[in-house]
């Protein structure tokens, strides 16, 4: 979601809902095929050379490095761990009757499945996963990323050259080097409204890519480009989602701050290029107070959020 300002004698705040990364990360456009034969596929190889596993904050998700399942936890457990081990392919098997009747409905479960492109590493978010199952109760996965190996080299050399020009490395304080960075973003982004309007764009701007290059942006682009920035300086991190909306939040000695750029970069009515630091490094009370209703984030997912 992103906030207009119209410049009158009187500000008027004006609330628009936007097209947000939830919906662009849509599990829900898997493809599945029915096999009856065995058939050759590269299995569990294609791991990205980086380390860009995250720790895992939440709760409602564990670690599962099995190749069998034999309930629907597992498997969602298990789609955590291979979306968040940065797998492209991934072959495990079915050991409980109704498991491919929960592979269909996790397709349908937009919400508790795009949760898990917000707990990991940016450049491990997928736009699809196609799912293959055959009669043998095999299940091929093809995790279709949202970062093809240039653009994470593209984003990392471009987001190091802004680090160096700007001698964010040289402020002592963790609170200034974020605000260098927010500040260069809203500075050099106007909001694309075709593409939260209308769904679709010429521009990226649902991703580093069109924040970074094109200097268009919605929350997901504002959100991805500072979630990259802030594993370059060593903070952790995490995106956090509503069904309309997703900002960032970090931590920072030991407490978690939410940081919403989007809204921080408002569109106004005259063109004017202002910066705001309205949501910059809330608690979740602030924030709370500040909006809650597009920033009304799921406490059991997020439950390491005080």
């Amino acid at each position: 979601m992103k906030k207009i300002i119209i410049s009158l004698t009187i500000i008027l705040f004006i609330f628009l809902y936007d097209y947000t990364f939830l919906h662009d990360t849509s599990f829900n456009s898997y493809r599945k095929y029915f096999k009856k034969i065995e058939y050759k596929i590269v299995n569990n190889t294609n791991y990205l050379k980086e380390n860009n596993t995250k720790d895992l904050y939440s709760n409602k998700f564990k670690l599962f490095e099995e190749d069998v399942v034999n309930n629907k936890e597992e498997l969602i457990n298990l789609y955590y761990t291979v979306i968040n081990k940065g797998y492209e392919n991934y072959t495990y098997y079915c050991n409980y009757e109704n498991c491919f009747d929960d592979i269909n409905s996790l397709s349908e479960d937009n919400e508790r499945i795009a949760y898990i492109n917000q707990l990991v590493n940016i450049y491990n978010n997928y736009n699809t996963i196609e799912t293959i199952y055959s009669s043998d109760n095999k299940v091929d996965l093809t995790i279709n990323k949202k970062y093809s190996s240039d653009d994470i080299k593209k984003i990392n050399d471009k987001i190091d050259e802004i680090i160096n020009e700007y001698k964010i490395n040289e402020y002592p304080s963790i609170t200034d080097k974020i605000k260098i960075f927010h500040d260069y973003l809203a500075d050099t982004n106007t909001y694309d409204h075709d593409m939260a309007e209308k769904k679709e764009s010429k521009y990226k701007s649902d991703s580093a890519i069109g924040t970074l290059f094109e200097g268009k942006s919605i929350c997901s682009g504002y959100t991805d480009t500072m979630a990259i920035f802030l594993d370059k300086i060593g903070l952790e991190n995490i995106k956090v989602s509503t069904i309309d909306h997703v900002w960032n939040a970090v931590k920072i000695d030991d407490n978690w701050y939410h940081l919403d750029l989007t809204w921080d970069d408002p569109v106004t009515t005259n063109n004017d290029n202002i910066i705001l630091y309205d949501y910059f490094l809330k608690t979740s009370s602030e924030l709370a107070d500040l909006d809650n209703k597009q920033h009304n984030f799921n406490k059991e997912i997020y439950n390491f959020i005080k």
